[in-house]
């Protein structure tokens, strides 16, 4: 009886070894790379960025980003908050293999922002892409309801919907919907 016991102990922690790598990768999380694809209908830019490889942010990358969504009023880049980055990647993502993300709005200068918010109610004087939290986006073949009900899911920040406008706005501030 002791030697079968002892077997049985010896295989269950082979069975265990040779398991582990297994459970480990399936573990795993995300993918090993992020990459958007970005076209900015006011400049014409068109990028298709690697913006995340080996765990970290690739500054190179991020820098190119900046620019394609900066202000196109006055040519002002800002640095874009990465957590938008990543958000604007998984909302992509939820429509498969990597659909491009037509910008109307990436960062808004204060001096861009004053002229917007003068001439129209739904401009925040404070908006928050004058911190580079905030993206307005269309999708083009996608519907919008789609895209709006997409980015709601994430429960990442603020989502509103434009639908006389074609964009959803997407922020990384606190989760609310309109």
């Amino acid at each position: 009886m002791n030697q079968r016991r002892s077997f049985l102990k010896s295989s269950v922690v082979l069975a265990s070894a040779i398991g582990m790598p297994v459970l480990a990768k399936a573990a795993q999380p995300a993918p090993a790379e992020r990459t958007l694809r970005l076209y900015n209908t006011h400049t014409g830019e068109s990028l298709r960025s690697v913006f995340w490889a080996e765990g970290q942010f690739i500054p190179d990358a991020l820098k190119d980003i900046n620019k394609l969504l900066r202000d196109h009023r006055n040519d002002k880049i800002a640095e874009m908050d990465p957590k938008l980055i990543v958000l604007l990647n998984e909302v992509s993502e939820k429509f498969g293999d990597n659909q491009v993300l037509h910008i109307i709005s990436g960062y808004r200068s204060p001096e861009s922002n004053a002229k917007l918010a003068a001439a129209s109610s739904g401009v925040a004087t404070h908006s928050m892409h004058m911190d580079g939290k905030a993206i307005d986006i269309r999708m083009p073949g996608k519907d919008l309801a789609q895209l709006h009900k997409a980015a709601m899911s994430m429960k990442a920040g603020g989502v509103g919907y434009y639908p006389d406008s074609q964009f959803v706005h997407m922020d990384t501030g606190r989760v609310r919907y309109w």
